[in-house]
């Protein structure tokens, strides 16, 4: 029986390796194309990975390999917009597989949404978050500059959206700086910790996420488990190669 439209369900995969993530989300692209799933939210963690994007310059990696080893940090390409960036624990990351052809066919304005769950959950805690001028994601103001609390990096096929956002909880700020966060020099990143100065539950950060998730894009969510999702992708067709990414 097929969901009604307005339903997105929601999967939280808890901690999960990024290659994995990501064949996860081809898969629900496929089955999200011939309409055997309706749109989809995929929240997880990531052990410490960093990615490039296809857009991204490699000499913003400012590690070697014996370096990223010692660290125990992975290095992956990937096929979302933007440059590079770091994904750990602390750190919710959530991948939307979207029908943008049900909402509006208009990259920048989905890059927008994103920005402004993100903005809605961070006021919720009590700060304001903003959009910047010269950069995507998400900003807090600071004594030194402005500082990244959330970056963006997307990829569509045929209207179907993959990867996502990160969003900066209690993440170890320090692994920011093998890289030029997302190809942008002079930037710091924060994270909600940082900026509140103390404590605060991922699952608390999860949960206005996905409320302000479903405001934003008119969805009502439902809670299904891995086995649930995984059924859903049975019936996809094989892939199609052409496809778009938003450099954020």
């Amino acid at each position: 029986m097929q969901e009604p439209e307005n339903i997105v369900w929601v999967a939280d995969l808890g901690p999960i390796a990024y290659e994995p993530a990501c064949a996860l989300q081809r898969e629900l692209v496929e089955a999200r194309k011939t309409g055997a799933i309706p749109d989809v939210l995929l929240l997880c963690e990531h052990p410490h990975v960093i990615t490039l994007g296809r857009n991204g310059r490699p000499d913003n990696l400012r590690a070697g390999e014996r370096l990223l080893a010692q660290m125990n940090v992975e290095f992956h390409h990937s096929d979302r917009g933007g440059d590079i960036t770091y994904h750990g624990p602390g750190q919710v990351v959530g991948y939307p597989i979207l029908d943008l052809a049900e909402h509006r066919r208009d990259i920048r304005w989905y890059v927008e949404q994103l920005e402004e769950v993100m903005i809605r959950a961070t006021a919720d805690f009590g700060l304001a978050a903003h959009r910047s001028d010269a950069n995507h994601g998400v900003w807090l103001d600071a004594p030194g500059g402005e500082e990244k609390l959330a970056a963006l990096g997307v990829h569509l096929s045929r209207w179907v959206s993959s990867h996502g956002f990160a969003y900066n909880v209690a993440t170890d700020l320090r692994y920011f700086d093998l890289i030029v966060p997302c190809g942008v020099a002079g930037k710091r990143a924060t994270s909600l910790e940082r900026a509140l100065g103390r404590a605060v539950p991922l699952e608390e950060v999860r949960e206005r996420l996905v409320a302000h998730f479903a405001s934003v894009f008119e969805r009502e969510p439902a809670r299904i488990n891995r086995e649930r999702l995984e059924q859903g992708t049975h019936t996809a067709h094989p892939m199609d190669h052409h496809a778009e990414s938003a450099a954020i």
